[in-house]
């Protein structure tokens, strides 16, 4: 039988794991049977007044902060260290789901796993969804150091990108999706939010299911194969 796909979810700025497990929930019961979904709170109480306050219940987190201008950043560092000292402690995950700042980090994570600086003793991500997501580096949104080279070569996984028509995001979000290589696109007619799922829309996310279990299929045989190999190298 194929595994469920293991996916830890990050949130948007100022908002909660528990307000977007509410909207991910929306989707339709064939697409969440086949997910493993995990709901991880950002580290940082929020800073300031919550978009989603009056509609959603605190506390609310972010993942790191910005300066007025997104072009300085501070606790990157420490936000990687709790999210890979939680994938450590709860893992192993496949992928990640990402909404907002999520996602904008959840995108830069491959490249920096990659290069190196983050993510290293974790097992390689072998896929994103990305929900009103944007690149570090681009437009509104500056680098920080460690993702300045997240994007410098095209990301070989498979990614899915879910992008508003309505959304304030929409341009950055179309952009980031030219940083992957085959990424699957959904497109919905609302704004910065997580959409529920339409009929079309469920077709194309239960087609990019079976992608990924056949990813992580052939990720895990690889690994046996390799355990088989090294337990033989042992008794010889």
């Amino acid at each position: 039988m194929e595994r469920k796909p293991r996916i830890l979810c990050l949130h948007g700025f100022r908002t909660s794991a528990e307000i977007l497990k509410k909207l991910v929930h929306r989707w339709p019961p064939d697409v969440l049977g086949r997910l493993d979904l995990v709901f991880l709170d950002a580290p940082f109480p929020a800073l300031g007044k919550s978009d989603v306050e009056g509609i959603f219940d605190p506390p609310y987190f972010e993942w790191f902060q910005a300066n007025q201008n997104f072009t300085e950043y501070t606790n990157v560092e420490e936000c990687l260290a709790y999210i890979e000292d939680y994938m450590i402690k709860n893992g192993p995950f496949d992928g990640f789901l990402g909404f907002s700042q999520g996602a904008v980090l959840s995108a830069a994570l491959p490249g920096m796993q990659r290069d190196g600086l983050a993510l290293t003793r974790v097992p390689k991500i072998k896929f994103l969804i990305l929900i009103s997501g944007a690149k570090f580096g681009w437009s509104n949104f500056g680098h920080h150091k460690l993702t300045r080279n997240a994007f410098s070569s095209p990301l070989e996984f498979p990614s899915l990108h879910i992008i508003g028509e309505m959304d304030f995001m929409k341009p950055e979000s179309t952009v980031l999706v030219q940083a992957f290589v085959d990424p699957f696109v959904i497109n919905h007619p609302k704004g910065h939010t997580v959409p529920r799922l339409d009929e079309k829309s469920t077709e194309m996310m239960l087609g990019f299911i079976e992608r990924i279990q056949k990813t992580i299929a052939t990720d895990d045989e690889q690994m046996q194969k390799s355990i088989s190999i090294n337990m033989m190298k042992d008794y010889c």
